[in-house]
């Protein structure tokens, strides 16, 4: 477990659920699950060109406190950045104490 100074970054983690708007017409929307502290460590970074154009794609590793119901495809918020959890949380040596979420940044544009 990180000393729990690491973990300095309040974020909120949130789920994606399906509801309808005002015309009956499904939507996806995203929910809250939690707000906590975390530690966000970028890994590597990387840019690719599609046909939008060119764009940029970083890599990070977020750190939290072991918190259970945590899956690929939830997202994490902090300040105005949006990061998605891209693979199964890891469970640091099993011990129920420590996750790490391996994340993509998501840019907002």
């Amino acid at each position: 477990m990180p000393p729990a100074g690491w973990l300095r970054h309040r974020i909120k983690l949130q789920t994606q659920s399906v509801s309808q708007n005002n015309y009956g017409e499904k939507i996806n929307v995203w929910q809250d699950f939690a707000t906590i502290w975390a530690s966000i460590e970028p890994l590597r970074g990387r840019e690719y060109i599609e046909a939008s154009g060119k764009k940029a794609e970083v890599t990070h590793r977020i750190r939290i406190r072991y918190l259970a119901n945590i899956k690929a495809g939830m997202r994490v918020i902090y300040g105005n950045r949006v990061f998605e959890i891209i693979s199964p949380p890891i469970d640091i040596l099993e011990k129920h104490e420590e996750i790490e979420l391996m994340c993509k940044e998501i840019e907002n544009g």
